[in-house]
């Protein structure tokens, strides 16, 4: 591996700090912009502690509050900030780029498209994160499942060479290529939307939600609605994790297919049980959800094609309404998915 590649991580919550402390851990040159100085005083001068599955360390790294606090340029970039604020961050790295610098987008949701419109197709990279984790505190993070990274460029010519990051990014977890990384993006995308847009207007975690039959059904709505836009859109969907095949799930031509998918439902709930919603953490906290970039994404690919999504669309809406303090988190909002008051 090339230990002399310059890379940078924006953010230190519980994807961006495991990933880039397993990074610094390989002897890697690593370098972390977190939104507080004393929290990148902390990741300095003590390290990121980090725990969990892969064992217990404390990682010291170089670290700042600020993008205008670095100098230089760097040859990989990877951006772990929440999907609303991509944008904005990505625009001030811009600076610290040259033309063979790697970008990669490691936000839930598809956030590629506007990436590209800033830094250009050549150097942005979708990346599907597999692993589990959660931020204890700042500094302080835990890697709670096992997992792998799917990357891939999204150049459509002149694409660029992945193997250095994928050394990079095997340094946490086994990390794959893809040729087709929108396709690999749309699947965990189809999957996060049924769990965070759910987890958020009902406030249960996966487990007992999936309890509800009333959740299991908007659940496969969902899912049959973003497969309509990828018919559209002529994406090949594969199976999220290799396991999760939605074409044979919303197969429903018979009572034992529809028995099947409703199966299928219920296992995950059961696997993942405690796995509480993204969005449902956010609101907690007094922060915005990502939900444009989940459930909207899918009803804006919907509208571009001509497609309806009502299902997707009304969760938009229901989930905006929490964050404006116009409708409280219940589990009676489930009957209201489908039909509205």
């Amino acid at each position: 591996m090339d230990k002399s590649l310059r890379i940078l991580m924006i953010g230190a919550g519980a994807i961006g700090g495991n990933t880039a402390g397993l990074i610094a851990k390989a002897g890697n040159d690593i370098t972390v912009v977190t939104r507080h100085e004393d929290t990148a005083e902390l990741i300095r001068k003590t390290g990121i502690k980090i725990s969990g599955i892969l064992g217990n360390f404390t990682i010291p790294m170089k670290a700042v509050a600020r993008v205008s606090d670095l100098t230089g340029l760097f040859d990989v970039v990877f951006v772990a900030t929440k999907a609303y604020d991509m944008p904005a961050v990505t625009k001030k790295i811009l600076p610290l780029l040259h033309e063979k610098s790697l970008v990669v987008s490691m936000q839930n949701g598809i956030c590629t498209d506007e990436m590209a419109a800033i830094v250009g197709e050549h150097r942005t990279v979708g990346c599907v994160i597999g692993f589990g984790a959660t931020m204890v505190e700042r500094g302080k993070l835990i890697i709670t499942s096992n997992g792998e990274f799917i990357i891939g460029s999204i150049a459509k010519t002149n694409q660029p060479n992945l193997k250095p990051l994928q050394e990079i990014l095997s340094n946490v977890f086994p990390t794959v290529i893809s040729e087709d990384i929108y396709s690999e993006l749309y699947s965990k995308l189809i999957i996060n939307s049924c769990i965070t847009s759910l987890g958020a207007i009902c406030g249960l975690k996966l487990g007992a939600m999936l309890k509800i039959q009333t959740a299991r059904n908007i659940f496969m709505m969902i899912i049959k609605e973003a497969m309509n836009v990828a018919k559209s859109l002529k994406i090949q969907v594969p199976p999220y994790g290799g396991k999760l095949d939605y074409y044979k799930l919303i197969q429903d031509r018979t009572w034992w297919s529809r028995f099947k998918a409703q199966l299928v439902i219920t296992i995950v709930g059961k696997k993942y049980k405690n796995l509480k919603s993204s969005s449902l953490q956010s609101l907690e906290r007094g922060q915005l959800t990502e939900i444009d970039y989940f459930n909207g994404y899918i009803a804006k690919k919907a509208a571009e094609a001509g497609i309806e999504t009502p299902i997707n669309s009304r969760l938009v809406e229901m989930v905006k309404q929490i964050e404006q303090k116009k409708l409280d988190i219940k589990v009676e909002n489930l009957n209201l998915v489908v039909t509205k008051d």
